[in-house]
């Protein structure tokens, strides 16, 4: 066979080469339409919310394989349920197409808890979704800075800025609605403790503003109020006024004040 192949002239070889070469090429043509599956497609089916063991089944029984790309944390759904699938549900593809699934993980990530006190409610809810969270209760509560957010909650209590929180928690927000329209006498917190003070200060929708503290005092909830600012009545013995939301400065002693027995009384006013 080699003395065949070396006897003839290199022309008639070269020929020969060639006629093989159109020869293999011609059969891969016609064979490409079965090697890619030429016009073989398939309607994808829904397998979203399914469990993805459950899915994968389904596609590759429909002629597809599977592949689960990517995980995220949904609380509406259940555990390792499929959230998203590439190419989506009733879409055409070839026979043998991969489709990619993102899954519901099993445990929810924790996420650090943002800072959210003096952020606007907006403010605060775009920050809760960049993190995976939620707004949960909106409670309203009279306070100068209008929409803006007093106090974040989780499970009803307070929360700290950098507390680790299982993602998708709901976080309760308390608002500021602004300062009230209507005026009420300012309350005497003279001889109260401090904690004392606080109660009605919320029972009042006012809140307590800068506290000054005498260096005497080691316990500040049972602390004395011995001064306020506004006070409960000017010079002239009129009673000072107030809006729901505004604040009150006070002062601590460790010593209870003495009242004055003779108080200031209102003056009449003239019709």
């Amino acid at each position: 066979m080699f003395d065949f192949i070396t006897k003839r002239s290199f022309g008639i070889n070269l020929l020969v080469v060639i006629a093989l070469f159109f020869a293999l090429a011609l059969l891969f043509f016609s064979m490409l339409g079965v090697i890619t599956k030429h016009g073989q497609q398939l309607v994808v089916p829904d397998v979203r919310g399914k469990n993805v063991n459950e899915a994968i089944a389904l596609l590759e029984k429909a002629g597809f394989e599977a592949d689960v790309r990517d995980s995220i944390y949904i609380d509406s759904i259940p555990p390792l349920s499929v959230w998203v699938q590439t190419p989506d549900k009733g879409a055409q593809v070839k026979v043998g197409r991969t489709i990619y699934l993102t899954v519901n993980k099993v445990v929810a990530p924790m996420v650090k808890m943002p800072d959210l006190e003096g952020l606007t409610f907006r403010s605060a809810e775009m920050m809760l979704r960049s993190m995976r969270l939620n707004v949960g209760d909106t409670i309203y509560r009279p306070d100068f800075a209008a929409n803006t957010i007093l106090q974040q909650l989780l499970n009803g209590k307070r929360i700290k800025p950098g507390t680790p929180v299982p993602e998708g928690s709901n976080i309760t927000l308390i608002i500021s609605s602004g300062t009230g329209s209507i005026e009420n006498p300012v309350p005497n917190f003279i001889g109260l403790t401090f904690a004392e003070a606080r109660e009605m200060l919320s029972a009042a929708n006012l809140s307590a503003g800068t506290i000054i503290i005498d260096p005497g005092v080691s316990d500040t909830a049972n602390a004395y109020i011995v001064k306020q600012v506004p006070a409960r009545m000017n010079d002239i013995g009129e009673f000072n006024m107030v809006r729901a939301g505004e604040s009150v400065d006070l002062w601590l002693s460790a010593s209870k004040p003495v009242k004055d027995s003779v108080a200031p009384q209102p003056q009449p006013t003239e019709e």
